[in-house]
């Protein structure tokens, strides 16, 4: 059976976009890609918010560009083997609004059914990761998600989209931890459901 992993960038104060929405302020260095592609070789399915998906297409792009805020120089062959892994996935995205999908491997529903996720866990080889705070609150609250990656970089926002919902009383259990030469920690736990 598949797993539910919710895997996410964040500030030191818990919030996953500053208050203008922007996702800049977090490090992107080579050393990040390259956990990111690796984490990512084991992940069959993503499952999208509009925004979220908005955001990942991205890298539908053969050859993706090098990021402004990429600060470990040119690294296109990092860049280009997460590109095509996110090339390869299936991509679900919930919308009510989005009429189209500009990727390979992608289909939209109008709405976020837990049976739905249920049976796809069960009939995954690969597991499955849910982007994108709204989407990953719900799958949280109804206890679909199994495991959380988290990412902090060494930043205070002081406000924007948080990254884990409020009034979530829930235990982790850490299965691991991680130093990044940029000062990111990552830390990846089960929850306790």
């Amino acid at each position: 059976m598949a797993k539910l992993i919710y895997p996410i960038n964040v500030s030191l104060d818990g919030y996953m976009e500053d208050d203008d929405g922007n996702l800049a302020w977090s490090i992107s260095d080579e050393e990040i890609f390259t956990f990111w592609a690796d984490f990512l070789c084991s992940i069959g399915t993503y499952l999208y918010g509009r925004r979220m998906y908005e955001a990942m297409v991205y890298w539908e792009t053969e050859k993706p560009q090098i990021p402004s805020n990429f600060t470990s120089g040119d690294q296109p062959d990092t860049l280009s083997e997460f590109a095509r892994i996110w090339q390869k996935a299936e991509k679900i995205v919930y919308s009510r609004t989005l009429q189209d999908v500009s990727s390979a491997r992608t289909r939209i529903d109008d709405e976020f059914n837990p049976d739905a996720i249920r049976k796809l866990k069960e009939s995954s080889s690969s597991d499955i990761t849910i982007g994108g705070p709204h989407l990953a609150k719900q799958a949280i609250s109804m206890g679909l998600v199994d495991e959380l990656h988290i990412l902090i970089h060494p930043i205070i926002l002081g406000g924007g989209k948080r990254a884990l919902p409020d009034n979530l009383n829930m235990p982790l259990e850490l299965l691991s931890e991680r130093r990044f030469a940029s000062g990111v920690v990552h830390l990846h736990y089960r929850l306790m459901l």
